[in-house]
Formats: C-alpha cells, structure tokens, sequence
C-alpha cells in the first residue's frame, strides 16, 4: 500500500506522465494536463492587442486568476495592468510577469491510470449543495492598528541617548518615562532661562526702585514707565523658555537632558534606538501601540459598493482563529476607489481584549446585503490551499478531476459556502484533495 501511494506521488510532482503500460502488470499513474499556453513567450495577440501570454479574450480560463489578484477591469474584459483601452500607454505589456502565481491553474485536470485508483488511494468525493445562506457579499480583511491608539515618540530637541527604560514588548502605562537624552542645546536654553529669570528680578527691583523715588519727587513718572516696560519683557522673554522647556519635558534644575515619557498606556511594538546613539527630532525612536481595540480594513469590490454603507453589521471569519465568528459595525467608507484593485477601504472597529487580533492578520468578511436565498455548500474539507489561493478538486469521471479557483463567502465549523467556482451537484473531493494538490 506504501509503494502505491508514493508512486502515485511520484508521478504527480515530476515523474513522466506519458509512459503507457499495460494496466495487467503496472500500478496507477497520473497524467496532469494544464490549460494550452502561448508558444512564443513574448508574442502578442494581434486580435486584441495585449501579450498573447496572458490574453483573457484568447484563454478566458485566466480570468479567475486575474480576478482573483483584485487585477481586473470589468468593463473592458482585460486585466487592469494591461486593458489596452484603460492603459494605452503600456501597449498590453505588464510591468512585471503576472500569467502566474504559483498556483495550478484554473481547470488544471488529472487524471489517475488504473482500474480502482480513486478507492485504493483513498479518494472520496461529496455533491456541493445547495444551502439556506442569507445574501451576502464577501471581500478580504486585514487587521490593523487602531491609529487613535498608536504612538510614534520623536526626540524633542537633537541629542544622545543616555538611558533606555523600555524593551520591545514592554508593557507601559501614561506618563512612564522611557529613555533620556543628553541635548546640548536644552543645556543652552537652561541657562538662557536661569538668566531671564534673574533679569526678572534684577527689573522687578528697579520698578520698585523708581516708583519709590517718583513718590519722593526724585524721579518721573518717565522712568517708572520704563522701568515696567522693561520689567514686562523680561517676563515674556523667561516665560517663552519655560514653555519650551516644558514642551521638551526638561524643566526643573539638571544638566542638559530631558527624559521622553509614554503619552499613552500600551506595549512598546518598536525600539529604533539604542543608548550612545545621536538622535535628531525626524528620528522615530519608539512605537507604542494600545491593542485593546484594532481596526479591520476591508476591501470592497467596486461592483458591490451600492450595498455597502456605514452602520452595517459584518461577520469575520479568521483561518488562524478556528471557525468561530466575530462580528462589528461599519465606521468608515472611503470616498475614493483605489485604481490598481478597484476596491473601496472599510473600517470596522473590533474590541481585542484577548490580543488574539494581531496587526496584517488576514481573513474574510461577509456583509449582509439583503434578503435570505440559497448559496452553494461544500465540506471544509473540500478545500485546498496553494500559493494562497483557494482550490476544489472537482470529478469529471470515475478517474479524472479537474482544479477549480474558488472565492470563498461565510464559513462554519463544517463547511465553505462557496460564491464562483463551483455549481451546485458538481461532485468535489473530499478526502484525498491533498494528494492530488
């Protein structure tokens, strides 16, 4: 049984599929057969005007392959990076290599040699149903920072590190102080203040000086004046270097330094620093982030926009997570529609107590979008995974099954619905899907 299954393998990943046997004295094989391809690798399609390579007018079973990369123009029936109306200027020539991305190809189709192949290697196939579901349209989410709760800590004034109190993942609350820097220029206005504040008093001494003398009729009303205008500008000019030095958070007798505090409570996810080195104010140092609560950023097709408005309720399915569910409400649609993907941002607060939601974690949403229908079902196991890209394996007859791209809509414990790819009664592989992928 062991040999059997490693020469199927075998034959699956690079042995040749073409040898003929007689079936009375060999074991099974497999022939995998992939959608036709240009011959000539840079040779254009002189019909439509783009690469022959990757012409969706010419080999349609590329679409999905564009559509699922988000490079798609719909209007045209091209991808975007190439549309030859949308883009005249690239002459239907992409910018880098995109026929493809890994994974097998859209109607890829193997076939196993031998009677019994499918049974003797464990090959298990289920209809894809038809399931109650409620309308609903699917796109990918990102988690990311919640920027109303994330810090970037600059230095205050040019300096060198003198202390570094923090870590990268160290827990810190409002007002810890988080490293020191010794700034000659904080040196400089510390003295500069001392002096105002003693020409403060040197005026404050002389105004009472005159105003005594006018009583006794030995000076002006003049030189009072002057005595409190002078006194008034000694006041601005130490105030001004107090507030400086309060911006920096340096005041207070010292040497030239000042220590940089947390304006926020959180985890320090960045340390860019280290003690010695000079920094100058465009230097980020720290990051402090709150993880309490994230954001999930959604990216809305431009053809499902019309049902897609703040206030709305959207379920998130995570791979990383398990099959459990967690769901908000739509803070924020973006006015502008990207025009590389043409997809919309969404913004959907989540609370993240546990710290189970990290940042660039990456999942489904389904936002509900009317009334209750049916949707196709397939088991969870169905499923398959290349190159990120979602794959069924679909039976064509007792011995041949064909890769299907996917797109996936909700999820549960047990089963995918599925919104293009497979049609309902088609038979998809169940056991065995890793195998064949």
């Amino acid at each position: 049984m062991r040999s059997l299954i490693f020469l199927l393998v075998a034959t699956l990943v690079g042995f040749s599929a073409s040898c003929e046997h007689s079936s009375n004295n060999t074991l099974p094989v497999a022939k995998v057969e992939k959608p036709p391809a240009a011959t000539q690798e840079n040779a254009m399609c002189a019909e439509h005007g783009v690469l022959e390579a990757v012409c969706t007018k010419c080999n349609p079973k590329l679409i999905p392959v564009f559509q699922a990369k988000g490079d798609w123009c719909p209007e045209h029936g091209f991808p975007e990076s190439i549309c030859p109306i949308c883009h005249p200027e690239r002459a239907g020539k992409p910018a880098v290599d995109v026929t493809t991305d890994g994974a097998p190809a859209d109607g890829t189709r193997v076939r196993l040699q031998g009677k019994g192949t499918p049974a003797t290697v464990g090959i298990e196939t289920v209809a894809a149903a038809l399931r109650p579901n409620g309308s609903a349209i699917s796109a990918p989410v990102r988690i990311v920072y919640d920027a109303t709760k994330l810090a970037l800590i600059n230095a205050r004034s040019p300096g060198v590190v003198s202390q570094l109190k923090v870590d990268l993942g160290s827990q810190v609350k409002k007002g810890d102080a988080l490293l020191s820097i010794d700034s000659a220029g904080v040196g400089a206005d510390r003295a500069r203040l001392s002096a105002a504040q003693a020409g403060v008093r040197l005026e404050e001494e002389n105004l009472k000086r005159e105003s005594q003398l006018e009583q006794e009729g030995v000076s002006s009303r003049a030189k009072v004046l002057q005595a409190q205008q002078a006194l008034e500008s000694a006041k601005a000019e130490a105030s001004a270097l107090s507030a400086s030095l309060s911006v920096i958070g340096a005041q207070g007798p010292g040497k030239g330094g000042y220590t940089l505090h947390a304006p926020l409570s959180g985890t320090v996810t960045q340390v860019q620093v280290n003690i010695g080195r000079f920094v100058g104010t465009e230097d980020t140092l720290l990051e402090i982030v709150d993880t309490s609560s994230v954001w999930a950023e959604l990216d809305v097709a431009e053809s499902d926009l019309s049902v897609v408005r703040v206030g709305q309720v959207v379920s998130f399915t995570f791979d990383s997570l398990g099959a459990g569910e967690l769901s908000g409400t739509i803070s924020y649609v973006s006015p502008g529609v990207d025009p590389h993907t043409r997809t919309v941002k969404a913004r959907v607060p989540l609370q993240n107590a546990t710290g189970a939601l990290r940042a660039n974690l990456y999942g489904q949403a389904r936002i509900a979008a009317g009334d209750a229908r049916t949707a196709v079902s397939v088991p969870r196991a169905a499923v398959q995974r290349a190159k990120g890209v979602a794959l069924v394996f679909v039976r064509l007859n007792a011995n041949e099954y064909e890769t299907r791209r996917v797109q996936l809509g909700a999820s549960t414990e047990t089963s995918y619905e599925i919104l293009k790819g497979v049609q309902a009664g088609e038979h998809v592989v169940t056991t065995g899907g890793f195998l064949l992928k």
